[in-house]
């Protein structure tokens, strides 16, 4: 009996002592007390698991906050091209709403409110887009763009991946929530996209972007207008979407006589505004069509002399001398001259 317990004694293993000079207490019952249990295993690794699982389920909680979100990215704004389905004309980028935007930025420091980019596909046998060229092109924010570029500032931008498709109706949707785009505008964004071929036809594209299918008609008849009747205008911003169908109509009647109207108004010159503009391209103005539109000019002469010319409404002319300007031969040669003016006539 004394033989087998003796034996079994020798398989007992006592654990290792600490190494000397590590501080350890060698004493048994401070070493940490074994499980004997599966129980109390499985308890024990829950126990020393706690702590990890409940991290763990905080930046879980945390993460879902940015469910969906894009990061922004600080990039330099030379490194960003305007897009080639671009919609603002020259003009949006001289008025006063885009000199207060662009004071808001430089106050700021940037913009605010990120724009949105995609990055453009590597040239054709290069392992990356040349460094000294655009390495992204904007889906919108045009008009951050520009005001980040005249101030030397970076532009805070999304970087997405979008379609052509997705580009163009993501550019619409934003115009419209902002700055809406003037309906000559509107309509040439949506004619490049009509010839390019982005969409089959206007109900579609009408479709795609949640509008009425007469704004689209609408916009495409004024984009259409031939460039000289647009340039009749001050800017092609004044012309305004319930001038389409007249205009369409007008130039469809006559397009010779309303190309004249409008070379005519160019010719003319003076400040008539949108409106006086639109009646005489549509012939409902008189006033304007004959070159009577209120208009003043100086006439320089001699040892600093002025004159003033003045076309009032009805297309009157007066000419304005200053005291002492005329002398009686002045009068006279002035009277001879008019006399065979009218005799041109």
């Amino acid at each position: 009996m004394s033989k087998k317990l003796a034996a079994k004694a020798s398989l007992i293993q006592m654990p290792p002592l600490p190494a000397a000079g590590t501080g350890g207490d060698p004493r048994p019952e401070a070493q940490e007390p074994r499980v004997k249990t599966a129980p109390g295993s499985m308890a024990h690794f829950m126990a020393s698991q706690s702590s990890a699982v409940k991290e763990a389920e905080e930046l879980r909680e945390r993460l879902k906050a940015f469910d969906g979100a894009q990061a922004v990215r600080l990039l330099d704004a030379r490194s960003v091209r305007a897009s080639r389905w671009a919609n603002r004309h020259a003009d949006s980028f001289s008025d006063a709403a885009f000199e207060e935007l662009k004071s808001e930025i430089a106050s700021a420091g940037g913009n605010v409110q990120p724009a949105s980019v995609r990055r453009l596909p590597e040239p054709a046998g290069s392992a990356s887009v040349q460094q000294d060229g655009p390495a992204y092109e904007l889906i919108f924010g045009h008009r951050r763009h520009r005001a980040c570029l005249e101030l030397g500032l970076p532009l805070q931008a999304m970087v997405v991946e979008a379609s052509d498709r997705e580009l163009f109706e993501a550019m619409e949707r934003e115009n419209r929530s902002r700055k809406n785009l003037s309906a000559w505008e509107q309509g040439t964004m949506y004619r490049r996209a009509l010839d390019e071929g982005l969409y089959p036809s206007q109900r579609k594209l009408a479709e795609a972007l949640g509008v009425d299918i007469s704004l689209v008609s609408k916009s495409l008849s004024l984009a259409r207008l031939p460039a000289g009747v647009v340039a009749a205008f001050r800017s092609p911003l004044d012309i305004q979407f319930r001038w389409a169908q007249p205009l369409s109509e007008a130039l469809q009647r006559d397009p010779d006589a309303m190309l004249a109207r409008a070379a005519q108004l160019r010719v003319a010159g003076g400040t008539p505004s949108a409106a006086q503009v639109f009646a005489a391209l549509t012939g409902q103005g008189s006033e304007v069509l004959n070159g009577s539109t209120p208009r003043r000019r100086t006439l320089s002469g001699a040892a600093g002399l002025r004159a003033t010319m003045v076309r009032d409404a009805q297309g009157r002319v007066v000419i304005s001398f200053p005291i002492g300007a005329l002398d009686a031969a002045g009068e006279a040669e002035l009277a001879v001259f008019i006399e065979q003016l009218l005799g041109r006539r």
